[in-house]
This record gives C-alpha cells, sequence and structure tokens, in this order.
C-alpha cells in the first residue's frame, strides 16, 4: 500500500489589528455647547506615542473658539477638542518612536509641520503651509486638542521633562515659547528698553524673556490693576502703567473703541491729511499719541532722554492684537526701533503708517514659534539655581485657578473668560488637570 501523503498545517499570518480602546474628551460642538463625549483611541502608529494628557491650560484662542466657534478667521466646521498648552505622561510607544520610555514625563509641541518643505529644511517649520495644530480650525479635518484623557502624538514633538519640572509649569512652556520667539525676532541690543502692551499669559512671559535677554527697563501695560499689580511684584517687568479705562466706552475719540467703521486710509503724522481720513480716525491718533506719551514718562531719564526726537523705546511688543493698541506702539516706539506685533486679534487694521515710514520703524510679525522648547525647558531647571542675572519667575504661581477632571471643563473655560473670579481674586491662567 502506497504511503499516505501527509499535509502539514501551515498557520496563515493575518494583518494584526490594532487595538483600540475607549477615552473620554471635551468636544466643543459649538458657542458654549461643550460636550463630554467617550472616543475611540488607536495604538500609537508609526514615530508616535500616546500620551496620558496631566495638564492643559486654557488660552485666549482656546476661549475665543468657546465663546463663538471660530477665533479670529477661523471658523470651525466640525466638533472639536480644544486646547494646546499641555504635558503628560508616556503610557504607550508606537513604532520606531525611539528615545522614550513609559513613564516619561513630557511637554507637547501641539504643531506638527511636514518636514519637508522649504521653509521646514530653514528651521522656519512654525510658517510651514501644511502646518497642523492641535485645537485649530485651520486645518480639516481639524487637528483635535489636548482635552482629551489620551492622545497619540508624534514623538519627535514631545520634550522630556526633568522630575523638578511640574505639569503645570510644563504646559506653560507654550505660552513661554511665543515670549521667546518675540524676544528672538526683536534681535536685542544690551542695555535695550522694551514695552509690553498687554499682561495677559503671553504679556508677562514676553516681558520675562525680554529682561532674561538684557533689556534694562521693560514696562508693561494693562487696564486691569491687578494684573499690573501681579506683574511688578513677582518680576515678570520693571515697570507697570495702568490704562484708564475710558468713562464712556462708546466714544468715538477713545482709543479703547476698537471701531471697524475708521477710514480705509490712513492719516500721515505730518502733513496734509487723505480726503477719506475722517475725525474720529484723527481723534484716536492723538489719544494712542497721548497715551504713548504718558507710558514713556514713566520711565524718562532726563539727562538720557534730553532729546525729544529720540524719545521711545527699543521696541515695544504689541500682545494684544487690537487695532488701538498697534497705534499705540507706533508712537511709543523710537526712531529706528521695532514693534514685534505678537497678539492676533482684529486680521484689518488701519494704521498710521507713516509713523513707521518717516521714523524707519520695523514692523515685526511672528507667528507662535519655532525651536524654542529646549531653551524654556532650560529656563525652568535654572529657576531654583542662585546666581546674578534674572531669573525667570515661578510659572506655578502663573496659575490661578484649577479644574480637576474634564467634566468641569466648561466652568474653567467660563472663568478663563473672566478677569476675577467671584471673590475678586485675580484669574490668570486657568488650567485643567487630569
Amino acid at each position: 500500500m502506497a504511503p499516505s501523503a501527509v499535509c502539514e498545517y501551515v498557520p496563515m499570518h493575518l494583518p494584526v489589528m490594532s487595538k483600540a480602546s475607549s477615552i473620554n474628551a471635551s468636544v466643543l460642538h459649538g458657542p458654549r455647547d461643550l460636550r463630554l463625549e467617550r472616543r475611540t483611541i488607536e495604538e500609537p502608529g508609526f514615530g508616535e506615542l500616546q500620551i496620558a494628557v496631566k495638564t492643559t491650560g486654557i488660552c485666549g484662542s482656546d476661549v475665543s473658539y468657546y465663546k463663538k466657534f471660530a477665533n479670529g478667521d477661523l471658523c470651525a466646521c466640525m466638533p472639536l477638542s480644544l486646547g494646546h498648552e499641555s504635558s503628560g505622561v508616556v503610557v504607550a510607544l508606537g513604532p520606531q518612536a525611539s528615545g522614550f520610555s513609559i513613564g516619561d514625563r513630557v511637554a507637547l509641541e501641539v504643531g506638527v509641520a511636514c518636514g519637508q518643505c522649504t521653509i521646514c529644511r530653514k528651521g522656519r517649520y512654525n510658517l510651514c503651509k501644511k502646518m497642523r495644530f492641535r485645537s485649530s480650525a485651520k486645518s480639516v479635518p481639524h487637528y483635535q486638542g489636548t482635552l482629551q484623557e489620551r492622545i497619540n502624538h508624534p514623538a519627535i514633538w514631545c520634550h522630556k521633562l526633568p522630575d523638578d519640572i511640574s505639569f503645570d509649569a510644563a504646559a506653560l512652556l507654550e505660552p513661554l515659547s511665543v515670549g521667546i520667539h518675540a524676544v528672538n525676532r526683536a534681535s536685542p541690543t544690551p542695555g535695550s528698553t522694551a514695552l509690553v502692551l498687554g499682561a495677559g499669559t503671553v504679556g508677562l512671559l514676553t516681558a520675562a524673556m525680554a529682561r532674561q535677554a538684557g533689556y534694562t527697563q521693560v514696562t508693561i501695560t494693562d487696564v486691569d490693576q491687578g494684573r499690573v499689580d501681579y506683574v511688578i511684584s513677582k518680576g515678570f517687568a520693571t515697570h507697570g502703567y495702568v490704562v484708564p479705562r475710558p468713562l464712556h466706552t462708546s466714544s468715538s475719540s477713545s482709543i479703547f473703541t476698537n471701531s471697524n467703521s475708521s477710514s480705509s486710509s490712513s492719516t500721515p503724522l505730518d502733513g496734509i491729511a487723505t480726503p477719506s481720513s475722517t475725525l474720529p480716525f484723527r481723534s484716536s491718533l492723538d489719544s494712542a499719541k497721548t497715551l504713548a506719551a504718558d507710558m514713556l514718562a514713566l520711565t524718562q531719564n532726563p539727562i538720557l532722554d534730553s532729546d525729544d526726537e529720540d524719545i521711545g523705546v527699543d521696541v515695544t511688543f504689541e500682545c494684544t492684537g487690537k487695532e488701538v493698541c498697534m497705534h499705540t506702539a507706533l508712537y511709543a516706539t523710537r526712531p529706528g526701533g521695532k514693534v514685534i506685533m505678537v497678539g492676533m486679534g482684529t486680521p484689518i487694521q488701519t494704521l498710521p503708517l507713516s509713523v513707521a515710514h518717516l521714523r524707519e520703524i520695523d514692523i515685526l510679525g511672528i507667528f507662535r514659534y519655532a525651536n524654542t522648547y529646549a531653551t524654556g525647558i532650560r529656563m525652568l531647571c535654572n529657576q531654583r539655581k542662585s546666581g546674578a542675572g534674572f531669573t525667570l519667575p515661578s510659572l506655578d504661581d502663573m496659575v490661578t485657578h484649577r479644574f480637576k477632571g474634564l467634566e468641569n471643563a466648561k466652568g474653567a473655560f467660563e472663568l478663563a473668560s473672566r478677569t476675577s473670579d467671584d471673590e475678586g481674586n485675580l484669574v490668570l491662567k486657568v488650567v485643567i488637570e487630569a
């Protein structure tokens, strides 16, 4: 009898499906329509880390989305998780996510550039046209923010943290990066003077970075007395100026009235006004010039500032995004100085450009930041080391209110849109902690 054939069983290798799990996420569906939802998260992909988010700070752009479902010209067209000032812990590693271990504490740089275009190769990846930025409606589908229990994020945009940097301070590395980038763009020289308009989180940290860079005088201004007092008491700036609130905010002559009915053409500093110039706009410029003079008088030195033609600060950092503040910035800057546009607000502005033109004032824009996180982490590491020179004030102290859990996100956003809480305490930085 012929031997029978032996059939050997060979197992079939099917593609391995990634394991998905369910997480909580805070999701915005419309103006003030914030919902706690369950979402599915896959295992981290190639080059990704899965991060358990520990702290997320609420930014002004987050508040704008929360209130209007839009931020400037960017309108959300689908549900969006907010949050981009974040830190957390690595809980899973994707393939080729080298250099990290489970349990590592990290700060998240949430703008993910393509890394391939000419701009990225030049190192200015913040200007990449293919940039996806968490919690922003610029890309479609929207790149979801960090107000989720866990997210998968590219390892190259995660920055390891020493144990002595808190999760709250690490989350504030994001706005600190804006300040670092703004001062880098200004290219300061030793002994320079600076004016910072706006004492929000970015304004405070920009002022601190100006001091770190060697500016001898840094004046910060705001309409809120509590914020200015905080800045000076904590050493973020050397001088503070509280802008008087107008008695009648509807007055067309007030520089605080950000009216869109202004003329489409500017009024020159000297010479004949263009025919389309209007009295309200001219009055607004006069008010801005007066306010700038009052701010400069705070630090004026009768010996060093005896030349009336050279009065002003070397650099003005405009951190509000308001048209009226840009007017003030131009008048407060000395001939040959610089105005750095930090705040993003009014997208179309009417400015007295002849002020900059005739006095050779450089107007420089900044957009987010690039190559700043390592610098910020080093600064936080040196906070507790004594020595000569300026030391960055505590970022933990900037957190005035903490909310536990994503289920309390709505209350956090409502409070973040105010300058004081129900007890009259200063509201500066609101964070949501896991």
